[in-house]
């Protein structure tokens, strides 16, 4: 094996290794608190909820440790043993060119869901049902894989024709036109999205008329926010769990507030929330989050860029330097180095959280965020205590601890 092939093989395992070994911290750190609600919490959050929210916790890390070690498996597999023989099998098949390219991106695309779809059925049916949030039904599953399916053929198909040909016609520069389009994609996306793809598989109903809307509307007005509507979504048909977003960009701004939130939070929880999103419209979070996510598909097409311009790099496994062959390469090898910068994202995330977090204090005070944020976290069993390395790590939002102190020593 060539040394460079050995050392992504080697980075698959270590990231692996690194990813069980943070969430063994996770279940450490959590059961060690297990019997003793944090005091900051007592009276909102029985002693029975927080052991509750410790026994979920722990059932996730297990659940997540396990599916850590069965990708880096299946990773290495594909590297080792499955591609060659796959590209072999579609070579037989199909001419050179952007057919067989394509063909063999897809295949192992499809291959790739069908390996996933034991934990997605075990995540729904054994890990969400065993602590009652599943609400999704053997059919509802089925026909919602369909659908992922069909629209990633229908947009991923395109795309990659579109890339392999830029390829051929622009063999020094097609990596700069590929960003470019994949950018130009990923804004069209989020203006289709909350219109066209959405729909498909939730129910968004405007929001009745009452004490909610007009709080909501006389919220929006306060802060300067133009968006095409409030919707409600039927959540419940999939999950227990609550939550709220924003959607769309520019004039097709759509805010959406789950069903499942609206039924548990009083109507000052609900303004606390989306106070909190418009925290993040105010703060241009969006814009910026998308500005960084432009800026790392470019350093992502420079490295592809040179990948195709390498004769050599496809070598590296034994296997012929096919356009689609580089690709799936580069795919597999890219997990490693985006989980050794999770922390990095997800401090610039926890950032942005605060900052909405303080938008929101300002706008309709701190109580009503913290009781909101205090019944998210015992509605969707969040955990109070988790460890210190394991959240800089993976999350995306602070602690809830940590954002209930900073709201209630702000002035």
């Amino acid at each position: 094996m060539h040394v460079m092939a050995a050392a992504i093989c080697a980075a698959i395992i270590l990231s692996a290794a690194l990813g069980v070994y943070l969430r063994a911290r996770q279940i450490w750190a959590v059961a060690a608190h297990r019997d003793e609600t944090p005091a900051d919490f007592a009276r909102e959050v029985s002693l029975e909820e927080h052991r509750r929210a410790a026994d979920y916790t722990i059932a996730r890390m297990r659940f997540g440790a396990v599916e850590t070690v069965y990708d880096a498996v299946v990773s290495l597999a594909w590297l080792l043993v499955g591609l060659a023989p796959l590209y072999a099998l579609i070579a037989k098949a199909t001419e050179p060119g952007l057919t067989r390219a394509t063909a063999f991106v897809v295949c192992v695309g499809a291959i790739g869901r069908l390996l996933d779809l034991p934990f997605a059925l075990a995540q729904a049916f054994w890990l969400e049902e065993r602590f009652g949030f599943n609400r999704l039904t053997p059919s509802l599953f089925a026909l919602d894989e369909a659908k992922s399916l069909l629209l990633e053929l229908a947009i991923g198909v395109p795309a990659l024709y579109a890339l392999f040909a830029l390829l051929a016609a622009f063999p020094d520069t097609w990596w700069l036109f590929g960003w470019a389009g994949f950018v130009a994609l990923a804004l069209a996306m989020t203006v289709l999205y909350p219109t066209l793809i959405a729909p498909l598989f939730n129910r968004f109903t405007p929001l009745a008329e009452g004490a909610l809307r007009r709080r909501m509307e006389a919220l929006l007005k306060k802060c300067g926010f133009e968006a095409k509507g409030l919707f409600v979504m039927d959540a419940s048909r999939r999950s227990r769990h609550g939550n709220a977003y924003f959607s769309g960009f520019g004039r097709v701004k759509r805010i959406v507030l789950f069903d499942t939130l609206l039924e548990k939070h009083r109507v000052d929880e609900i303004e606390s929330i989306l106070a909190h999103e418009l925290g993040h419209f105010k703060y241009g979070h969006v814009r910026r989050m998308l500005l960084e996510g432009a800026g790392v598909a470019f350093l992502g097409f420079a490295v592809l860029g040179w990948a195709f311009a390498a004769g050599d790099f496809a070598g590296w496994f034994g296997l012929p330097g096919d356009p689609g062959v580089v690709l799936i390469l580069l795919l597999v090898a890219k997990d490693p180095v985006l989980h050794l910068l999770s922390p990095l994202f997800s401090w610039r995330s926890r950032r942005a959280e605060f900052e909405a977090d303080d938008f929101a204090r300002k706008m309709v005070g701190k109580e009503p965020m913290i009781s909101a944020l205090t019944r998210l976290t015992r509605d969707n069993l969040a955990t109070l205590t988790p460890d210190v390395l394991y959240a800089n790590f993976y999350y995306s939002h602070p602690p809830v601890p940590v954002r209930v102190a900073r709201l209630r020593a702000a002035e």
